[in-house]
């Protein structure tokens, strides 16, 4: 399971409507690579790909990741920083045995 706060749904909603998706939601993966070993990616879809898992979050906010990625980020919480250092999506990833500066990647 991934959990999606709320700072984090309302930043998906308000995304999608600037990229004028009424519907779909957010892929959020993990591919191999960056500094760590291990990168976060993402993508606007308007459905989910066969044997992805759905997390919604509140506003209807949804994300969408497939099989193998969810191996590396169940139990996550995505959530938003608003900062003015360091906007964008953060991963509280328990899978994750290190973390890169940028936070954009990390090592299971």
């Amino acid at each position: 399971m991934i959990e999606i706060t709320e700072t984090a749904a309302r930043k998906i909603r308000t995304l999608m409507a600037k990229q004028g998706l009424d519907e779909g939601g957010l892929r959020v993966g993990v591919k191999g690579g960056g500094c760590s070993g291990l990168s976060y990616i993402f993508a606007w879809e308007r459905e989910p790909r066969f044997g992805d898992d759905v997390f919604e979050g509140s506003d209807g906010a949804k994300i969408f990741v497939d099989k193998k990625s969810l191996l590396y980020l169940n139990g996550t919480v995505l959530d938003y920083d608003t900062s003015l250092m360091s906007k964008g999506f953060v991963f509280n990833n328990p899978n994750a045995k290190s973390n890169c500066g940028c936070g954009s990647s990390f090592g299971a």
